[in-house]
């Protein structure tokens, strides 16, 4: 039960681990909107995970950027945008839905839109292909394949 315990403490301080005590804001409404914003940056080195949650050197300076421009009075939108404009639209975790990245969002629904049509194309033109008919075949042809068909 005791290890139960241990480990259960320790799983959720290593998901807490990677924001360090120097970093933490003496303002918990500004420690709040820091954490935020941060859950929302992606670590350009780890790359699955928001800056939040990273342990690499990169993260930690990102976090500690976003703490600055929080505390010189940067509203969140402001903050977000100044690390975009440095490192691009690649350090948000959820890409904007704005500019050529509407083709990024719309791509899934527009192919199975498109590979719908193609198979409801592809059906309707087999049930409207003709039937394997002996409409080719000369008057000699079709008397001989009646007789084989009637022999059987």
């Amino acid at each position: 039960m005791r290890s139960a315990l241990v480990a259960l403490v320790l799983l959720i301080a290593g998901a807490a681990a990677a924001v360090q005590p120097d970093e933490v804001l003496d303002d918990p409404a500004l420690e709040t909107r820091a954490r935020e914003i941060s859950a929302g940056l992606r670590c350009l080195v780890c790359q699955n995970e928001s800056i939040d949650e990273s342990n690499a050197s990169l993260a930690r300076d990102l976090r500690i950027l976003v703490r600055e421009r929080l505390v010189e009075g940067d509203s969140n939108e402001e903050v977000v945008d100044f690390v975009v404009d440095r490192y691009g639209e690649f350090v948000l975790l959820t890409p904007t839905r704005d500019g050529w990245n509407w083709l990024l969002w719309a791509a899934g629904p527009i192919m199975l839109l498109l590979a719908g049509g193609i198979g409801a194309a592809y059906l309707r033109g087999r049930s409207r292909a003709p039937e394997p008919s002996a409409a080719g075949l000369s008057a000699e042809e079709e008397a001989r394949l009646r007789q084989l068909l009637e022999e059987r």
